[in-house]
């Protein structure tokens, strides 16, 4: 025999108040089983289970005209589920925009003005947001006199703002398209790179053949990291064979550029840094680089890779200079 509840005891076993299931019966949503002289409403298992999937599908989000064709058969749970991921996605998404937006506006000043730009930029497409940065590189090069190879290269240090972005990734994204339309931001890098790339040394550094071995100069260094970070000892012979190598690699590159190559210069600059803890050969940074070195700080976080680390760096040369002083200098 089929057990029929009263509709308290639907409440109860559903969670739902009495008056919610007298209000999907009026709206002909789960109507009782059975309606007794007395006007009582009673509910089987089957109208006990359809009040619960009621429930949930409410709390998810759905309305009744789509609970009713679920109930129906007009359409499947599936169906209706992957709709509602949309919806709740995107209703996520604004909100994680919302609270980029209000946890900038408490760290700084901002005015009624800026609370509209900053929403405006995190609500951009990825179309408007490729536009943007173009723009950027397109005034920082325009007339610069290098290797084209280069231009799109730089043109390729752009941010890619995942679908589903952090908060961290959000506050990144709308500092970067401040900074990228700030006209004195966008003249101090423009000055920089227009400077650097001024005389002849400047051209070849920017050459394809020049990048390519810069690259290959990196790849020594990620060797030499590796290496460190895998717990090889600075005084072994495999350390020094490394540390050689990148001193001796460092001296070919300088040697590329000015002509002049002296790889003992260059071997003691590693194992004799300077008082601020910068090998002797690397010089201060420049306003234009610090500049540089905030767009690909927020660059990297937009992308979700990793920032340089001076610390880890550090850690590499000193690494790398006791491996250099178990030889002669």
């Amino acid at each position: 025999m089929n057990e029929l509840y009263s509709i308290g005891d639907a409440a109860r076993r559903t969670g739902l108040s009495v008056s919610a299931i007298r209000y999907y019966a009026d709206e002909d949503v789960v109507p009782p089983t059975r309606l007794t002289a007395g006007g009582f409403r009673q509910y089987d298992v089957h109208a006990v289970a359809r009040l619960e999937l009621v429930r949930t599908l409410r709390d998810l989000g759905a309305g009744l005209d789509d609970i009713r064709r679920v109930l129906a058969a007009e359409t499947t749970l599936h169906d209706l589920a992957v709709t509602h991921l949309r919806l709740v996605e995107d209703r996520l998404r604004q909100f994680r925009a919302r609270r980029a937006v209000l946890r900038t506006i408490t760290r700084q000043h901002t005015t009624a003005e800026q609370v509209g730009l900053m929403h405006k930029l995190v609500s951009m497409s990825d179309d408007d947001r490729d536009q943007l940065i173009d723009r950027f590189w397109d005034f920082v090069t325009d007339g610069l006199d290098v290797h084209p190879g280069y231009v799109e290269r730089l043109h390729n240090q752009r941010p890619y703002l995942p679908e589903e972005p952090s908060t961290e990734q959000l506050e990144a994204w709308i500092e970067l398209a401040e900074i990228v339309q700030d006209e004195e931001f966008r003249t101090a890098l423009r000055h920089f790179f227009h400077r650097a790339f001024a005389t002849e040394q400047g051209k070849l550094i920017a050459s394809p053949e020049m990048m390519d071995r810069i690259e290959r100069h990196r790849e020594l260094h990620l060797e030499a990291r590796a290496a460190k970070e895998t717990g090889v000892p600075a005084d072994s012979p495999h350390a020094r064979d490394i540390a050689e190598r990148v001193a001796a690699d460092s001296a070919e590159l300088v040697a590329a550029i000015t002509g002049e190559t002296d790889v003992g210069t260059t071997r003691r600059g590693i194992v004799e840094p300077d008082r601020n803890g910068e090998a002797a050969q690397w010089p201060a940074m420049s306003t234009g680089l610090k500049l540089l070195t905030r767009y690909h700080s927020l660059v990297a976080t937009i992308n979700g890779t990793p920032e340089p680390d001076p610390e880890r760096a550090a850690k590499l040369r000193e690494w790398m200079a006791n491996a250099l002083r178990q030889g002669p200098c």
